[in-house]
């Protein structure tokens, strides 16, 4: 009975938006209006858990199963954290989840830890390029597939490529871009990843696209590129500087300059945020370990200290929002599978990753960044934006 009597007032300042509240066969109303949504306590959450982090209580939770929503889950996140201002978070008793080692070694467990669960999942719900990242929907009936393809277009036109040049991936994923760059370019490419995955799904491609003349990818960290021995003329990177840490963005930055040559080009993809910010919890915990979001004012002066020249700022947030509702859509369409590789509470704690990344987009609570940089002055590119 404490709790419950807890629980309320402390639901209550989620009141942007009426939702309901079930416990114990009876029902309480938050917010002014009909309901949005229900959420059903089937079990007594602590009031302490509530406090040291509101996000990673809820979202332990929803994947125990002892909260469940009633209404479409999407909508009640859509809802409810564009109010993540008045979450709870104690950060000195989250301070090793919060702020873990930058350390090669630490770093390179975290990365694989996400992106190794296995191609045969992320098969499942990804699109045929294998691309997980924010797609580029440029017409209303873009599926997927098509949005994959036009975001690596985009991205290679804004690389401004001729034939020949070289290309660099951070975090090449799974090859498609550069895979795509090779065939349409004639460029020579070189992905790097930590994944093991990754590594060996882009192998197989480069085989059976029998463009082992053009691509190789390497097993590698960031921080080694500047003894690899190679100078690039254009160097790309998505969704891959969320992984390195807020006290290695400057080395990241660092390790592009002293491998691309002068004049170069390199775009930096990236999921930022408005202001600096250490994370959300359940995110970290659960979903990416060590993963922070940089805001596009501390990237954009980290290129400056290494003389990169911005040339073009895009925010692309609501395609990215779009992008994982395809996502989200294409993973419930697979549950019986994903159920078969996985027990009942990665299944939610994956439903609810990809239905609150989504939201969290909508809500303008993250963004997601092209940037596009010249190493030092660059007078030869056109005068217009030419994508």
């Amino acid at each position: 009975m404490l709790e419950k009597n807890a629980i309320i007032p402390f639901m209550k300042k989620f009141d942007q938006y009426p939702f309901c509240i079930k416990m114990d066969q009876k029902e309480y109303r938050i917010g002014d209006g009909k309901p949005q949504f229900t959420v059903n306590f089937k079990r007594m959450i602590p009031l302490t858990s509530l406090m040291t982090s509101t996000s990673l209580s809820l979202g332990e939770a929803y994947m125990n199963g002892d909260i469940e929503i009633e209404g479409d889950l999407y909508d009640a996140l859509d809802h409810f954290l564009g109010q993540m201002d008045r979450f709870s978070t104690n950060k000195a008793a989250l301070k090793k989840l919060m702020f873990p080692s930058t350390a090669k070694k630490n770093q390179k467990e975290e990365v694989q830890s996400h992106y190794d669960i296995g191609n045969d999942f992320y098969r499942l719900w990804l699109d045929e390029t294998m691309s997980y990242s924010c797609g580029y929907f440029m017409h209303e009936e873009d599926s997927l597939y098509q949005a994959q393809v036009n975001k690596v277009d985009y991205i290679l036109k804004k690389l401004y490529l001729k034939e020949g040049m070289s290309l660099l991936d951070i975090g090449c994923g799974w090859g498609f871009l550069l895979i795509e760059a090779a065939k349409k370019y004639g460029v020579h490419g070189t992905g790097i990843t930590l994944s093991q995955e990754q590594y060996k799904e882009f192998k197989r491609r480069i085989l059976k696209e029998h463009l082992e003349k053009f691509l190789t990818v390497e097993l590698m960290d960031y921080r080694d590129l500047p003894k690899y021995g190679k100078t690039f003329d254009r160097i790309v990177s998505i969704g891959m500087v969320e992984h390195v840490g807020r006290d290695n963005y400057q080395l990241f930055m660092d390790c592009a300059k002293e491998i691309l040559k002068p004049g170069g080009l390199f775009l930096l993809h990236f999921i930022s945020a408005l202001k600096e910010h250490a994370g959300d919890p359940w995110i970290k915990k659960y979903i990416f370990p060590g993963g922070v979001i940089p805001s596009l004012r501390e990237m954009l002066s980290c290129a400056a200290e290494d003389g990169f020249h911005t040339m073009d700022v895009e925010n692309l947030r609501l395609h990215y929002n779009r992008t994982l509702l395809c996502w989200e859509k294409n993973y419930r369409e697979h549950l019986d599978e994903v159920r078969n590789m996985f027990d009942e509470r990665f299944v939610r704690m994956w439903d609810l990753y990809l239905s609150s990344c989504a939201a969290t987009f909508h809500n303008g609570i993250i963004d997601l960044h092209q940037v596009l940089f010249t190493k030092g002055v660059n007078n030869q590119l056109p005068l217009e934006r030419w994508y």
